[in-house]
């Protein structure tokens, strides 16, 4: 045993041989917990700087290890020869010979050791409890099996090509892993550009309880960081243990319990396909009734939960009472997280499925005039307080659309004040993927409209608007286009016409920009694999010429 000079830890240095390459690295900590890997990044990366995060992971109850990658540090080998693949291969065998079996692990990489832990994480599945990303790189699958060389080498011609990193399957790892997660951002990186961040951020936040650990004095290289800033080591080594037994919801389980009948128990839970703003789970009580969880994970929608999810409360009350409209019921609702891992609102589910098919055009034509018939018993809704004025989602002077004369013109129709308009109860996130359908043929029906958080009031044309957005993205623009005549043909009033409806149409569709392919991802989760980014962006272009075509 050796001591970590300044800290009060003592730590094995061990060697492990693995193809032919000695590899060095180090362990401390009890074991029984929870076996805590840190990956160095790239460069001149090694174990040394991370010696005072091990120490950190060993004062909270975990054995902790952390190795040189070959040509790394006091390990052999030669980095040209090293590749993400080998990175991946030289910390499972150190994980395999070092970390009990039966050990939760805690993955923790810096910078490139991001891609690592993703492929860690798919190799070990359940087994991965937390992991810690620290100003992390992702990298497109082409570039796993090469080695690294010399930085011009195939390698560096890879990852330098322009949204390379965009197909990584780190991402889509990520994207389905639902322990503990945490993501270390500094305030100034010049290495990891803020897309890729930004992307690893969303894909977390599909599933983990994921968490934002804000770094703003810091620069790329974390590992240092962290080696001489002892309180924000703490604070992380904290942030990715808390709740570790409960994969990091223990709070959000108490609450949830706190909150059911007298004698009731969850017996079970699954993941919702579809949310986008928040993670939707089910959960289904020892007697048979169905809840909803919705939980606001992403930073965004977190810093926005009070208001959003008491909004959503209060319309939710609103609604039980008003005939034909189906919207859940409440049961409980933290919207500022005090109790909660995350803020959270717990309603009934109800019945029926999202539909976003169109196989059957007969059933989807059907389908659709049933959305537009919903829509205007919804704008029929006369509440005694109204809801918050509308907020527009875009604005020209925000607006980032492709060259061409007609993007300009398109701009230019929101380029002026609001139309006048007679205000109306409004959804507000009004679209297939809120809506819910039981039955088939003469029987399908809506059986709920779920999503509240944004009800405001304002002019029914923006409700009519989003919907039709949708619908030119996921079944065409000549749907899209022709949402308003269901909707009139329904008993829907009080439209605009001619440039006035277009401003709010155009004000609803340039907000898909510049990115519709993301707002795509619940649809394709639903079956919809056709809606690639391509398609998506010439479904939308496509719809708003033939907005300006029939409303300018």
């Amino acid at each position: 045993m050796s001591e970590l000079p300044g800290l009060p830890c003592e730590y094995d240095a061990i060697t492990h041989m693995y193809d032919g390459e000695r590899l060095s690295a180090v362990r401390a900590g009890p074991r029984g917990r929870a076996t805590a890997v840190l990956l160095h990044g790239a460069g001149n990366g090694s174990k040394e700087r991370l010696l005072p995060l091990l120490a950190e992971f060993a004062a909270h109850g975990c054995h902790a290890l952390a190795l040189d990658f070959s040509g790394h540090g006091e390990s052999t080998g030669e980095l040209s020869e090293l590749s993400l693949r080998r990175r991946f291969e030289q910390a499972a065998a150190v994980i395999d010979a070092q970390a009990p079996a039966r050990d939760p692990l805690v993955l923790v990489g810096f910078s490139m050791s991001g891609q690592t832990v993703a492929d860690l994480a798919r190799h070990y599945g359940q087994r991965v409890a937390a992991v810690g990303l620290c100003a992390p790189a992702v990298y497109a699958p082409q570039a796993w099996d090469v080695p690294f060389g010399d930085g011009r080498g195939r390698f560096s011609e890879i990852i330098r090509t322009p949204g390379s990193w965009r197909d990584s399957p780190a991402l889509e790892v990520l994207r389905a892993y639902e322990g503990r997660a945490v993501l270390a951002v500094p305030g100034t990186d010049e290495v990891i550009p803020p897309e890729v961040t930004e992307a690893v951020q969303e894909a977390l936040a599909a599933r983990a309880q994921y968490t934002r650990f804000e770094l703003p004095d810091a620069e790329h290289r974390l590992g240092l960081w962290f080696r001489d800033h002892a309180g924000d080591r703490r604070e992380f080594a904290a942030a990715l243990l808390g709740g570790l037994e409960e994969a990091g919801w223990a709070a959000t389980r108490r609450w949830v319990a706190e909150r059911l009948p007298r004698g009731r128990t969850v017996a079970g839970s699954q993941r919702l396909a579809g949310g986008w703003s928040s993670q939707m789970r089910g959960l289904t009580l020892d007697d048979g009734e169905e809840l909803v969880l919705r939980t606001f994970v992403k930073p965004f929608f977190r810093r926005h939960a009070l208001g959003l999810l008491s909004r959503e409360a209060a319309v939710l009350g609103l609604l039980a009472g008003q005939e034909g409209i189906p919207a859940p019921a409440l049961v409980a609702v933290d919207a500022t997280g005090d109790h909660c891992d995350h803020p959270s609102l717990l309603m009934t589910r109800l019945p029926g499925l999202v539909r976003v098919d169109e196989e059957d055009r007969e059933a989807l034509d059907r389908r659709l005039d049933l959305l537009a018939a919903q829509l205007v018993r919804i704008h029929a809704v006369e509440p005694e307080d109204r809801p918050r004025t509308y907020q527009a989602w875009t604005s020209a002077e925000r607006l980032r659309t492709p060259d061409g004369g007609m993007w300009a013109r398109a701009v230019d129709v929101i380029r002026r004040d609001p139309p006048p308009y007679r205000g109306r109860f409004l959804h507000r996130d009004y679209h297939p993927g809120n809506v819910l359908f039981t039955g088939a043929g003469d029987g399908l029906r809506v059986s709920g409209v779920v999503d509240w958080v944004e009800t405001s009031w304002g002019p029914a044309d923006l409700d009519v608007a989003h919907c039709s957005t949708a619908l030119a993205l996921l079944h065409g623009p000549a749907r899209g286009l022709a949402f308003r005549d269901r909707y009139e043909a329904r008993g829907g009033q009080g439209l605009a016409d001619g440039p006035d409806h277009l401003y709010w149409r155009l004000l609803d569709a340039l907000a898909y920009f510049p990115d519709a392919g993301k707002l795509a991802r619940p649809w394709r989760e639903l079956g919809r694999t056709d809606l690639t980014p391509r398609v998506m962006r010439e479904r939308l272009e496509a719809y708003v010429g033939g907005l300006l075509e029939r409303y300018a």
